[in-house]
């Protein structure tokens, strides 16, 4: 997209100084200021784009605090969008903690005392379901030109819990990597909080939330909620992306069974973290030479996240050869009640097809013959694979690590779950009980860990390597519907973009490659979408030529009036 080509813009003045995604404030040129009547109303001097990005750095470094970063950037994001997508893209490493994880869930905690008023996104309540249709029709902006939306109804805010409107803090941050790692126009993006009340007894009594003071709704009258505004959306943004985030999982699987069929869509916690996690470990198989039908998987968590890296890593192995039932009996998904087996009551359908034969765990050695804890597992299963989505610290222990590496020489170690206060380990307990061997990756970031004079660089399995790329794939190529083997295309393309490993060497990319990472996860993706019918078919220069086209660059633009 180009960044050369003037723009006809029709605001003056103060009205145009307060549109973030068209403000430049001291970069205004001379010319403009004359056109757009901006003189008296800014500093005389003009600047640069990278002048005033070296202003906020310099802000940056007098706040003491983390949220007070995050709340700072969010000031610059509501004044001026490309100013803050070029500070964050220029120092994407350090940057992404503070505008999404682990510093969001502060963020998200504190959302309704740090708010200042700016209208960024939409707050959709219970009450005004009758008004939804309406109230996404009152967007400024014209209905071929919202490109993604981002949802949650804030009941699962990262290992946080039920955050209710506060929750909103996450489709903005999510969305802000849209365009950051991906090129997604931010004119395009569009936050949205369904605010069905909350049953944080803390946020309802607090004096300064922002959201609907009531219980969270649910059942029957949840469902027609959010079918409303699902049909809403189909009525107003036919041709949107619209992305579920952090809904619970008694919803999440549900809500995306219902509606895949419908409209372009996918949910984040299920397929994204699959697709990442997938990534990351088929590039710890090339790692360590090993293929991934080979390996014994323990799954801690059996929620909507775990199941969908199950269900992925399943279809991975079955990609490699391997008989379905044979790459199912050989995860291991536990969960409160231990290790699931098929018998158990109360297992949510989702879980029904990953839950072990009990007929095969039968003869286990165990410490409570009524439980098969986490521990027995690894001791009875001999895993190679350990992956964690709890939100419970310090779950995997010493004795769970040393088990592992017991059990494999180059045991996969993902403690997945954050903010980092939520991790089931840190990466440095990890490498030094199992003696610098596991291959690890995280979900929060982890500053390198050096064993035996070996510095470990830790990845940060995070949705953001995935997610953007494959916004931008299907923005590109013009699909009707997400698959899942664009998903499975995006694991494979983030993989290969790892560089020829060497012992210590992270995983994943370096984040600072996540412009050329999800360019090729989207070009992927894309030729997937094709190749399943789901998208018009091009030739390969045709396909690159359009992901180019749709990404935008955080460059302003020279304006000249329009009507």
């Amino acid at each position: 997209m180009s960044t050369t080509e003037p723009l006809a813009v029709s605001e003056r003045g103060r009205s145009l100084l307060t549109r973030p995604i068209l403000n430049k404030g001291t970069a205004f040129t001379a010319d403009e200021r004359d056109a757009f009547d901006l003189h008296g109303l800014l500093p005389t001097h003009v600047e640069t784009l990278e002048q005033r990005a070296d202003r906020v750095r310099m802000q940056l470094a007098l706040e003491t605090t983390d949220i007070g970063r995050h709340v700072l950037l969010r000031e610059v994001q509501d004044e001026d969008e490309t100013l803050y997508l070029r500070v964050l893209l220029d120092d994407i490493e350090d940057l992404l903690p503070i505008v999404y994880t682990p510093v969001v869930g502060e963020a998200c905690q504190k959302f309704s005392r740090i708010y200042r008023g700016h209208p960024r996104g939409l707050f959709l309540s219970y009450p005004d379901a009758d008004r939804l249709e309406d109230m996404l029709r009152a967007v400024p902006r014209a209905p071929d030109e919202v490109a993604v939306i981002v949802v949650t109804d804030g009941e699962r805010i990262l290992g946080l819990g039920d955050q209710g409107a506060d929750g909103l803090g996450i489709p903005i941050g999510k969305l802000s990597l849209y365009s950051a790692c991906a090129g997604i126009d931010p004119a395009g993006t569009l936050p949205i909080i369904l605010d069905v009340g909350t049953d944080n007894e803390e946020r309802r009594s607090d004096p300064t939330y922002l959201g609907w003071r009531h219980e969270r709704v649910d059942g029957d009258d949840y469902d027609a909620f959010v079918d409303r505004f699902v049909q809403a959306v189909k009525t107003v943004f036919p041709d949107v992306l619209l992305q579920w985030e952090d809904f619970a999982e008694r919803h999440a699987h549900k809500l995306l069974a219902r509606y895949r069929d419908q409209l372009c869509t996918f949910n984040d916690d299920i397929q994204g973290t699959a697709t990442v996690v997938t990534a990351s470990v088929l590039s710890a198989m090339r790692r360590s030479s090993r293929d991934l039908r080979d390996q014994r998987v323990v799954l801690v968590g059996a929620g909507s996240a775990g199941s969908g890296i199950a269900e992925q890593l399943v279809q991975a192995m079955v990609a490699e050869g391997l008989a379905e039932d044979e790459a199912r009996s050989r995860f291991y998904m536990v969960d409160r009640p231990g290790l699931l087996t098929s018998d158990m009551d109360g297992l949510e359908p989702f879980q029904v097809p990953l839950a072990q034969d009990p007929a095969a765990v039968a003869d286990w050695q165990r410490a409570d013959p009524s439980e098969t804890t986490l521990l027995d597992v690894i001791a009875n299963a001999s895993p190679s694979v350990l992956i964690g989505v709890t939100g419970v610290p310090g779950l995997f222990t010493e004795e769970v690590v040393r088990g592992m590496a017991a059990a494999d020489e180059a045991p996969v170690i993902f403690p997945l779950s954050n903010p980092t206060s939520r991790a089931e380990a840190t990466a440095a307990d990890v490498l030094a009980w199992s003696d610098g061997r596991a291959l690890v990756a995280t979900g929060s970031p982890f500053d390198p860990v050096t064993i035996d004079g070996v510095t470990h660089t830790i990845a940060q399995s995070n949705n953001s390597y995935i997610f953007p790329g494959v916004g931008l794939g299907v923005r590109a190529a013009r699909a009707r519907r997400v698959s899942d083997g664009m998903f499975m295309a995006a694991a494979r393309a983030l993989a290969d973009a790892v560089p020829a490993h060497h012992t210590g060497d992270s995983l994943l990319p370096a984040l600072a490659d996540v412009r050329e990472v999800s360019r090729s996860i989207a070009v992927a993706v894309a030729a997937q979408a094709q190749a399943e019918g789901l998208a018009p078919e091009t030739t390969t220069e045709e396909l690159e030529a359009a992901v180019d086209a749709t990404t935008w660059e955080a460059q302003y633009r020279p304006y000249v009036p329009g009507d």
